[in-house]
C-alpha cells in the first residue's frame, strides 16, 4: 500500500523511522528513568541538598496501563502497514520493557511480514532475552539493542535497582551467537555515577565486537530529578575515549543518524555518541513514536500526544488514518528546548514514551 507523497513535516524533514512502545511496564528501576529506589533517593538527595531541594523518598503509587488500554497486536500491525504506506521503512519495538509483553514474537512476525519494512529492531534491558531469543530471530527480528550502564555489579544494582548484570551480559553474547546484527549496547552516562566506566564499557565493546552507544543524560525521568550538572557532554565522553583508543571516524549512513560513530582500530567494535542535550540533532530528526496506549509523539519531548487509538477504534478507514497521521506529522516540533528557560519536561517518563 502506498499513499503517494513522503511523510514530511512543515520543516521539510521526511519521516522514515517509527518507534513503537509495546508496554509501559518495566521491571527495572533505572535511576535516569524510574528512580524509585533507596539508592536513587540517596544519589539525588546529595545533589539536591546544596540547592535547597529535596528528593522525595516516598514510593510512587504507579498505575500501569490496563491491558484494554494497550494497542492490540492486530491494531499495531495495521498502523505499521499505514505508516509503511507513508514511507516509513524502519521499525523499532520498545517499552517500558517490550519483552514483558506476552507473546512478543507474534507482533515481531506480523511486522516482519509487512512488505516495505526494511529494518526491524528491538530495545531491551536484556533480563529475559534468553527465553525469547530463538523465537524472536525466527519471527524476523533483525537487530537488537541492550541497555548496559555498568559492568560493576554493585553499580549496576545502584543504577537499575536489579541484580541482572550477569544475565544481561550473557544475553548480549547470545544475541550475537544467533546472528542478530548489529548488536548495540546503550549506556546512559551520568556524572558522578558511571563516568568512570566509559573506558571499561568501550573495552567490553572491543572484546565482544559489539556497537557501544554512549548517551547523554536526558530529562525524561519520572521524579523530575534531572540536573544539568549531571550531564556529561558527548565531547567530553569522546575526549575520554580518545585517550585510550585509536578511534577512526565512521562515515554517516544517512543524514538522520543520531549517533556520531567511530571504529575502534583493529577490532569489529564501533563506538557511538548520542548527545541530544549538548549537540541536538533535531534539524534532521526523522522519527515518530507510538506509545503503548496509542498516542503519537512527534518528539521525545512533546507536550501533546494526539490519540491515534481513538481514531482507530472509532472505525476510521486506512485512508482516513493516513490523512490524520499526515496532519499530525506536519505539526512536528522544530526542536526540543532542553536547557532553555521555557523548557517543560513531558508529563510521562521515558518508560511510558518509548525510546
Amino acid at each position: 500500500m502506498s499513499n503517494g507523497a513522503p511523510l514530511v513535516d512543515s520543516y521539510g524533514r521526511t519521516m522514515g523511522d517509527l518507534r513503537i512502545s509495546l508496554t509501559d511496564r518495566c521491571n527495572f528501576r533505572c535511576l535516569y528513568c524510574l528512580p524509585e529506589t533507596e539508592a536513587a533517593a540517596n544519589f539525588y538527595q546529595q545533589r539536591f541538598a546544596p540547592a535547597g531541594r529535596k528528593f522525595s523518598t516516598e514510593p510512587i503509587q504507579r498505575q500501569w496501563q490496563p491491558r484494554t488500554a494497550l494497542l492490540s497486536y492486530e491494531e499495531i500491525a495495521r498502523i505499521v502497514r499505514i505508516f509503511v504506506g507513508l514511507g516509513i521503512r524502519k521499525i523499532r519495538l520498545t517499552g517500558g520493557e517490550p519483552l514483558l509483553r506476552r507473546d512478543v514474537e507474534l507482533i515481531v512476525q506480523r511486522i516482519a511480514e509487512i512488505p516495505g519494512v526494511e529494518d526491524l529492531a528491538l530495545t531491551t534491558n536484556g533480563f529475559n532475552f534468553h527465553e525469547k531469543a530463538d523465537a524472536l530471530r525466527a519471527a524476523g527480528l533483525t537487530r537488537i539493542s541492550f541497555s548496559l550502564d555498568s559492568l560493576d555489579r554493585a553499580n549496576f544494582r545502584k543504577i537499575t535497582g536489579t541484580d541482572y548484570l550477569e544475565t544481561v551480559l550473557h544475553n548480549i553474547r547470545l544475541a550475537k551467537s544467533i546472528g542478530l546484527r548489529p548488536v548495540k549496547v546503550n549506556a546512559v552516562i551520568i556524572r558522578e555515577l558511571n563516568e568512570h566506566e566509559i573506558v571499561p564499557l568501550a573495552e567490553f565493546a572491543r572484546t565482544e565486537g559489539v556497537s557501544m552507544r554512549f548517551i547523554e543524560f536526558m530529562p525524561l525521568d519520572s521524579a523530575r530529578a534531572w540536573l544539568k550538572e549531571l550531564v556529561m557532554p558527548g565531547r567530553e565522553i569522546l575526549a575520554t575515549l580518545q585517550k585510550h583508543f585509536d578511534l577512526q571516524a565512521a562515515p554517516a549512513r544517512d543524514a538522520a543518524e543520531t549517533a556520531q560513530r567511530w571504529r575502534i582500530a583493529g577490532s569489529d567494535a564501533e563506538i557511538g555518541i548520542i548527545a541530544p542535550v549538548t549537540e541536538p540533532f533535531c534539524g534532521h530528526c526523522n522519527r515518530i513514536r507510538l506509545t503503548s496506549d496509542g498516542k503519537v509523539r512527534t518528539c521525545l519531548f512533546s507536550l501533546n500526544e494526539p490519540d491515534l487509538k481513538k481514531e482507530l477504534r472509532a472505525g476510521a478507514t486506512d485512508e482516513r488514518l493516513a490523512a490524520w497521521i499526515r496532519g499530525i506529522v506536519w505539526q512536528k516540533e522544530e526542536r526540543h528546548h532542553i536547557g532553555e528557560q521555557d523548557f517543560q519536561q513531558p508529563e510521562r517518563s521515558m518508560s511510558c514514551i518509548g525510546g
